[in-house]
């Protein structure tokens, strides 16, 4: 989170691979407080499931005028129901443990702009044994914000986020680059573009908000129970999609929200992996149903 305080091999597939990037770093354009959300994708086609728990807090304190350290942590707990027969066993890749600390500091260099770093460590693994260096990941950021959303001035007023990003479970050792721009075309349609989401959003008033959208979402884990499968060593597992749906929004207040999406996967790859994140073995991609329901406390 990187906004002032005011009174969400790859390399084969090139855009899935940049969206999942971005995807670990969506938080950074976001201005959540508090969240928790739960996410289920069932399989129409399969007797497999996917289902996640997902609580955050976010905590900034205030250094000096327009400047901010935030404090922050995140955990996933995501359940994956393998019902379908596989040549292996699958008891190793049931539950999966995501767990975020992150540090953030932003400060004000013009009246216009705004630059901010973020660190995050990360554990992403089964967690059936003790933790290893093989479930600890690094990733972090840097970016450029011009929030203009309350510029009175304007007469549409946007947001625009740049900035470049370092994600160590991608095992690519390069940064990438990371845009997102909002606009607020009248009283009653705004749009976003950019990755992990592009919406279309529908006011009816402030407080109830439809939207269409297309997102990324996805995971990445250790598994620190190897599996040997047709002579390769799977040793981690993966899932990303692209889904497009429907979204509502309800606002209790300017800052409690109770939001609800409901869409369909238009790709996904859902695999398990070598130490080369080398493709080991397809789980069943069939693409489903996503939906998703929260709470969240925002600025």
């Amino acid at each position: 989170m990187l906004k002032p305080i005011k009174s969400n091999s790859l390399l084969k597939y090139p855009f899935v691979f940049l969206a999942f990037f971005a995807l670990q770093f969506a938080h950074a354009q976001l201005t959540d407080l508090a969240r928790l959300e739960y996410t289920y994708l069932p399989k129409s086609k399969s007797e497999d499931s996917f289902n996640r728990f997902r609580g955050l807090i976010n905590y900034p304190i205030k250094l000096k005028e327009d400047t901010y350290l935030v404090i922050g942590g995140e955990y996933s707990r995501i359940a994956l129901d393998l019902e379908d027969k596989y040549p292996f066993d699958t008891s190793n890749f049931k539950r999966l443990h995501i767990i975020d600390f992150s540090l953030a500091y932003t400060f004000k260099v013009s009246e216009q702009w705004r630059l901010g770093a973020k660190i995050t460590p990360r554990i992403a693994s089964t967690l059936r044994h003790e933790i290893t260096a093989n479930d600890l990941f690094l990733n972090g950021g840097v970016y450029a914000i011009a929030d203009r959303r309350d510029d009175e001035s304007l007469n549409k007023p946007y947001r625009l986020i740049i900035g470049l990003t370092y994600n160590s479970t991608t095992g690519i050792p390069l940064p990438l680059p990371f845009v997102s721009y909002f606009r607020r075309v009248n009283d009653n349609w705004s749009y976003n573009l950019g990755v992990p989401k592009t919406n279309v959003k529908y006011f009816f008033n402030e407080k109830n908000i439809i939207q269409t959208y297309a997102s990324i979402d996805g995971y990445f884990a250790n598994a620190q129970e190897a599996l040997l499968i047709d002579g390769k060593v799977a040793e981690s597992v993966s899932l990303s999609i692209i889904v497009a749906g429907l979204g509502y929004e309800h606002c209790f207040t300017d800052h409690i929200v109770w939001y609800a999406y409901a869409g369909y996967s238009l790709k996904m790859n859902n695999r398990l992996r070598d130490k080369d994140r080398e493709d080991v073995y397809n789980l069943d991609n069939d693409n489903a149903l996503y939906l998703r329901t929260g709470i969240k406390l925002k600025i």
